[in-house]
């Protein structure tokens, strides 16, 4: 069962980034539903994969792109986990290596 957030501060976050997500595909020809974007947002952030949303919502394109339909590639709808060994760069998850 996929775990969806309650909060309204990181659902309007998601949300921006969806909407951003849907104007860049949109820009390459491709279909991507605001609503699914905010829940393949969602999906990977409350399952295990905390995401930096407001770095992620600044990040430049090719970055926010790598995260956004890197996500969209490996999520698993049914459990909200990322498959393929996908890691998005604004992960909270990831550790700076020094």
């Amino acid at each position: 069962m996929i775990n969806w957030t309650d909060d309204k501060a990181t659902m309007e976050l998601e949300t921006k980034i969806a909407q951003r997500a849907v104007v860049m595909a949109y820009s390459f020809n491709i279909k991507y539903k605001q609503l699914d974007a905010i829940m393949d947002i969602d999906a990977c952030h409350s399952n295990g994969n905390p995401l930096k949303l407001e770095e992620l919502l600044k990040a430049d394109d090719a970055n926010f792109a790598h995260d956004v339909f890197g996500i969209r590639t490996n999520i698993d709808r049914k459990t909200g986990k990322l498959m393929n060994c996908f890691v998005p760069r604004y992960s909270s998850v990831l550790q700076e290596v020094s």
